[in-house]
This record gives C-alpha cells, sequence and structure tokens, in this order.
C-alpha cells in the first residue's frame, strides 16, 4: 500500500507518494486535470527497480493546499521545481499527462537543466483558442452555478474512450469521485489558469533530452495527430499510440503504457 507523504514547500503543505529505490534515478509523475496523484497509482507500482518514483498533487488539487486566490500553469511549474528542491532532486525524469504535460513543458522552458527526460502523456503544446477560452469561461460559470455533479458526468464521457466506460469501471469510478471530491473554487481556478497559458510548441525544437510521446488511440481532448505534430517538432523524440484508450491512456490501458514506459526508461536511463 502506498502511504501518502507531505512536505512544506512555497508555504504549501505538498501531498505527495513515493515508490522504488531513495538512491535510485528520480521519476516524477505529474497528474491531469481535474484529477490527483492516485491516478498514477499503477505506475508506481509497474516502474519500482532502480527508480525513485514521485507523485505529487499539484496546488489546489487532492491533498496539496491552493495558498494563493490565482492559479497558473507558470506557478505549477514553479511549484515543481520547488519541490525537488525540497526533495534535493537535482534533475529529474518528469512525466505529465494532460495538464501535467503544459506544467511539464513550462518548466522544462524555464530550467531546462533540471530535467533529465521528459515523457509526455495525452497531452498538446498550444494555447487555448478564443473558441476553448471562451468554453472554458462557460464552464466556470455553470459549475459556480450548479456544482460539480453534472460537470463530473459529463467529463467522464470526453475523458474516457466509449468501451472503457462499460470495461473499467473501477478506473470511471476513481475519477468521478476525484472530481467530486474536488473543491468547486480550486477547479473553477484551473479551468481560467488553463485558459490563460501560454503556448509552448515554440520551444519544442529546442529540447535536447529524452522524450517519450504517449497518446490514447481515441482521445478527443487531445488527439494522436495533436500528439504527432509535437512528435515532428522534437529531434529524436519517440511517439506511441495506446490502443484501447482515451484522454486517460495510464488508466484505460496501463499494461501498454507502462511497457512504453518501461522501454523508454530502459533506452535512455537504463
Amino acid at each position: 500500500m502506498l502511504e501518502e507523504k507531505n512536505i512544506r514547500v512555497n508555504d504549501l503543505q505538498v501531498s505527495y507518494l513515493e515508490e522504488g529505490f531513495s538512491t535510485g534515478f528520480p521519476l516524477i509523475f505529474i497528474h491531469g486535470f481535474p484529477f490527483n496523484k492516485w491516478m498514477w497509482e499503477k505506475q508506481l507500482h509497474a516502474v519500482k527497480e532502480n527508480y525513485r518514483l514521485i507523485a505529487y498533487d499539484v496546488r489546489g488539487h487532492g491533498e496539496t493546499e491552493a495558498g494563493t486566490p490565482a492559479f497558473s500553469i507558470s506557478q505549477f511549474g514553479d511549484d515543481l521545481i520547488s519541490l525537488m528542491d525540497a526533495l534535493h532532486i537535482e534533475k529529474a525524469i518528469v512525466a505529465g499527462l494532460s495538464m501535467g504535460g503544459y506544467i511539464a513543458l513550462n518548466a522544462l522552458k524555464k530550467f531546462p537543466n533540471r530535467f533529465a527526460g521528459l515523457v509526455l502523456c495525452d497531452t498538446q503544446c498550444g494555447a487555448d483558442s478564443t473558441e476553448g477560452k471562451e468554453k472554458r469561461k462557460k464552464t466556470i460559470d455553470f459549475i459556480q452555478r450548479n456544482g460539480l455533479t453534472v460537470y463530473a458526468q459529463e467529463s467522464l464521457k470526453n475523458l474516457f474512450a466509449p468501451a472503457s466506460l462499460e470495461r473499467k469501471m473501477n478506473e470511471v469510478i476513481l475519477i468521478e469521485e476525484t472530481i467530486l471530491k474536488s473543491k468547486p473554487e480550486n477547479i473553477c481556478l484551473t479551468l481560467q489558469a488553463l485558459a490563460d497559458r501560454k503556448e509552448t510548441c515554440s520551444s519544442l525544437q529546442k529540447i535536447e533530452v529524452p522524450v517519450a510521446i504517449l497518446v490514447g488511440q481515441e482521445d478527443k481532448v487531445t488527439s494522436p495527430e495533436t500528439a504527432e505534430k509535437m512528435h515532428r517538432l522534437i529531434k529524436g523524440s519517440s511517439l506511441h499510440i495506446i490502443e484501447d484508450a482515451g484522454h486517460l491512456s495510464n488508466l484505460e490501458n496501463p499494461e501498454m503504457f507502462n511497457e512504453y514506459v518501461l522501454k523508454f526508461l530502459d533506452a535512455n536511463f537504463g
């Protein structure tokens, strides 16, 4: 059973899970929105050998405090580096899914010397379009008026592949409960942060560390075509399509997801 730990970072109480070897090479997992560190449980159990594995709750998510009256992806990226400092990690491989990928790319752009490698999962490098920003604003208004129940139910339809909604009930329930346990105000603050985020596509060609890109074959949020565009921009990167999976490929097909992650680690850090 994984044990939750807490550490003080930037005047915040940050909650995290740690597995593997304390002297192993650090691999940090950043969850998507609006989830928490527990979405990485199957990865933490699968990638133990030779690595120090850490999955943490982003500011305002899970058991980590919110701290400030406004969020930004840049701030989340700074939090990642501060967490690494607090845990005495000079350099790490970072794996981020969806929003976790935005955070990783933002931090990599500002602090390239803190990254040894990158695993981008079901994510993208672009900023929100005008239409996307408007959609997030409407979602914020809806949550403020109606709470999270309908929002959670609608989100599940976009997050999971249709077959997963029927066959992966434990995973669906996990995500639904995670959303419903969240504070509505923190979800709204994060939606605004996502709407305001800057693009990182223009910096992808400068990435010099090994990169693996994973995406669910049926991802409706960040499509395989979007992943392919990043793959073309990041020299030496590998692209892997996860079959029978939507936006939460690490939960929907953990066997294939873990296999590709392990191959990436063995090829570059083994």
